[in-house]
Parts: structure tokens; C-alpha cells; sequence
């Protein structure tokens, strides 16, 4: 990958963002490549030592994606202290002790390598989200609390890797997915800045919104999937902007004038709608959206051929079977709602864990509407297992919905996740 003058979109961010936190770019990311951020570029390969260009190439991404991930690894040096190495880095040592478990703070041994975190939080909530993005963020994650495990469970069409973070060791599991819409990507944040903030009060042994982290720990496993269509979300930002894949998406987009393109995508790359891929009542829904013209490739509503056909839904639905879920929770946006129903089935305690999370967020618990109630996700989940399941509608307006709306967004579902560990515990 290579950025350059005049180049746009949620890559551009991210680099950015790099550049900010490295202290070389003062102005808030926005995605545009303009004299600003060459001149940043530039000023931060001299600094490095690398070739003056103001091009983010290879090399010069390499050194500003430590300030993405948040830790850059050093060798110990004869006298080094890790009391030292955190007071002269500005970090906590409670955070430098987590991210080396290994290392022996009586006696370190020179020459051996070990991670240093920044002083500031991974998980950023002031730009687009990429796959690229993404993964740093999770490597970031994995490395600074390697106490969790980070599995790559599936693969996108254009074969992206669809990864699980597992955090906890309690028998009581809990599944929280998002991103299976591509154009309702703010939902990946927040998901990401709860498990950050957790694992940062796991190791300072204290409680966060009203949760004891040690006890949750202990008691409950979490599962989370931030990103389950990465393909699409590439699209709907900026990352896939040219190349065979976007020329097809444009392509099946033209049959859909009504659907802004590429605003308006939900689908993954091959325009298949991923939570109308279940088996839950998979042929009704296909009725109810052929009735509404959806009866090929779209942005939005088509079914596709068959239940399970496309490779992310696989995913979500072969890791759902190989575990032990008791709760999940599907972050999709629009509504600021609760969907807990599915057809008939009233699993044990799920209204009254409704009813909860509902006092938690603020968010109302509904019935899901006709015309959307069959072949998703938490559909098929509760089919198969008879347990809690909740599609959270998070956030008002026109998807995708701007960073902007982030912090209300989160204040809402920082709870309502929060919530969720509690009860899952009585599951």
C-alpha cells in the first residue's frame, strides 16, 4: 500500500492518525492527502530516518503503524528497570507489566526485546473505520494484553481475514458481533472501545460501569467479532476505490439508482445482504424481498441464492456452532432499539434480560418488523438454541452515521454491554 498527494478516504485516516499520535500532524484526521499531510509525512521520515518523499510507502507505513497498533518492542539495556522504562515512557507500570508477562522485573536480561505501550487508548473514535484499521487495532489489542487470543476464523470474498478476540476464562460465554452491514461500521468502535476499556481495568484490578472486572473475568468468556464484512466496509469508506471487485459493486449498483453509491451499501462485495443469509425462515424472507424487487445481486435486501452462501456468514454461523454461546448480542444501526423476538420462541429469561439491557441503554425492547423478521443472525441463533439473542439498533439518521455521533452512541452501549456480562452469568 502506498499514500500520496490528492489521495482520499478512511487509509488516508488512518495514516493520520498515525502521524497525530507520533506528534508530526497537529489538525484532526479527515481523509484527504493534501499538502498538510506530506508535509507531516515528510517531516516524520526525516525524523526516522528515512527518505524524504512526503509518500507514505511501505517503509515510511511500517514505522507510523506502531502509533496505530499503540506499542513499538525495544531490547533491555544492563541496568534497565521496568519501573524505569515506564516512568521515562510516560506509561503506567501495571501497563508495561501486562504487556510482558514473561519478563522477570527483578532481572531482566539484556539484549532480550520487550513491548512497550503508549500512553494513550488503541481504540480511536474520530475517523472511518478499514479493514486495515482494524487489524492494527486488534494486533495492537493482542499485543498489549497477550493474556487474551486473537483467532482468525473465516475468511471475506476478497479474502480478508475475519478475526475473533476471546477475552476471559469463565464458562459462561457471550457472543458480540458487528459489522455485518458495511455502511453500519460504527458500531465496530464501540464494541472494540468496551473490550479496550475492560482489559485496561482487568489489569488495574477495578471496576468499570458498575462491573467487578476480576469476577467477570473469572465467570464469563467474551467473544468478540467486530468485523464481519470487511469487504464492504472497504468499499462504503474509501479503501476499495478501484480494481475488480469495486468495478462490480458499481456495476451491480446501477441497477439500484435509489441506493447511493457507495453510501448505501450494506451487502458484501458480491451484493449479498449477509444477515438475510441464515436459516432461519430463509425462504420467507426471500418472498418478502423479491416482493420488494430485490431478486439479484443489490446493495441492500438480496438474499442471495441460498441460505449460507457467502463466506462471512459462514463464519459467523460455523463459529456460533462450535461454541458454547448462552447470549448474543448482533450491533447493527438505525432505530436505537432492542430486537429480542424471533417468531414463536420465548427463550428462557430473555425478556426479562430484554427488559435490562433496555433500563441500561435507554434503548426500547421491540418486536422486529415484518418485513425484517426472518433469516438474520439473531433469528437463526435463537431458532437453534432457544437462548437470549438481541439485534441492537444503535444510533438515528441516515447510515452510515457520522463519527460524530459516536460518544452518545457509546455512552448508551457501554452500559448495555456492561449489563449484558451481568446476566449472562445467571445463564
Amino acid at each position: 500500500m502506498v499514500l500520496k498527494i490528492n489521495d482520499t478516504g478512511s487509509l488516508v485516516e488512518a495514516l493520520q492518525l498515525g502521524l497525530n499520535r507520533a506528534g508530526y500532524l497537529s489538525r484532526e484526521p479527515d481523509g484527504i492527502f493534501g499538502v498538510i499531510t506530506r508535509q507531516a509525512v515528510s517531516d516524520f521520515q526525516k525524523a526516522f530516518g528515512l527518505e524524504c518523499t512526503g509518500i507514505a510507502d511501505e517503509d515510511t507505513l511500517q514505522y507510523i503503524e506502531r502509533f496505530i497498533r499503540g506499542y513499538y518492542t525495544r531490547k533491555i539495556k544492563k541496568g534497565d528497570t521496568l519501573w524505569q522504562i515506564a516512568a521515562s515512557s510516560g506509561i503506567s507500570l501495571n501497563s508495561l507489566i501486562a504487556a510482558n508477562p514473561l519478563a522477570d522485573p527483578l532481572s531482566l536480561v539484556p539484549d532480550s526485546e520487550i513491548v512497550v505501550p503508549y500512553g494513550f487508548d488503541i481504540v480511536p473514535d474520530n475517523i472511518s473505520y478499514s479493514y486495515y484499521l482494524t487489524q492494527l487495532i486488534l494486533q495492537g489489542l493482542k499485543m498489549r494484553y497477550p493474556f487474551i487470543s486473537l483467532n482468525n476464523e473465516g475468511k471475506s470474498i476478497q479474502d480478508k481475514s475475519i478475526d475473533v478476540l476471546r477475552v476471559g476464562t469463565g464458562k459462561k460465554e457471550i457472543f458480540i458481533n458487528a459489522g455485518f452491514h458495511a455502511n453500519e461500521w460504527l458500531n465496530i468502535p464501540v464494541v472494540l472501545k468496551f473490550t479496550e476499556e475492560f482489559l485496561k481495568a482487568s489489569i488495574e484490578e477495578r471496576d468499570i460501569y458498575g462491573l467487578d472486572t476480576r469476577e467477570i473475568y473469572q465467570n464469563v468468556t467474551m467473544h468478540i467479532m467486530p468485523l464481519v464484512n470487511p469487504d464492504g466496509l472497504d468499499l462504503v469508506t474509501g479503501a476499495l476505490n478501484s480494481g475488480e471487485y469495486f468495478l462490480k459493486a458499481k456495476e451491480i449498483s446501477e441497477s439500484y439508482p435509489f441506493v447511493p453509491f457507495t453510501s448505501g451499501w450494506k451487502a458484501n462485495i458480491n451484493g449479498v445482504d449477509l444477515n438475510l443469509q441464515f436459516p432461519a425462515q430463509w425462504e420467507r424472507a426471500r418472498e418478502i424481498k423479491f416482493a420488494q424487487g430485490f431478486t439479484a445481486p443489490s446493495p441492500i435486501e438480496y438474499v442471495g441464492k441460498a441460505p449460507l452462501t457467502e463466506p462471512e456468514a459462514v463464519c459467523a454461523y460455523n463459529y456460533t456452532l462450535k461454541n458454547d454461546f448462552r447470549m448474543i448480542l448482533a450491533y447493527h444501526s438505525q432505530g436505537s432499539i432492542i430486537y429480542w423476538r424471533y417468531d414463536d420462541f420465548l427463550p428462557p429469561e430473555s425478556e426479562r434480560i430484554g427488559i435490562a439491557l433496555s433500563e441500561a441503554s435507554g434503548y426500547p425492547l421491540e418486536i422486529t418488523p415484518p418485513d425484517s423478521s426472518f433469516a438474520g443472525y439473531k433469528d437463526w441463533f435463537i431458532s437453534q438454541y432457544n437462548r437470549p439473542g438481541y439485534t441492537i439498533e444503535t444510533g438515528l439518521g441516515t447510515n452510515p452515521l457520522p463519527i460524530s455521533d459516536f460518544g452518545k452512541i457509546y455512552e448508551a452501549n457501554k452500559l448495555l454491554i456492561a449489563q449484558a456480562l451481568k446476566e449472562v452469568q445467571s445463564l
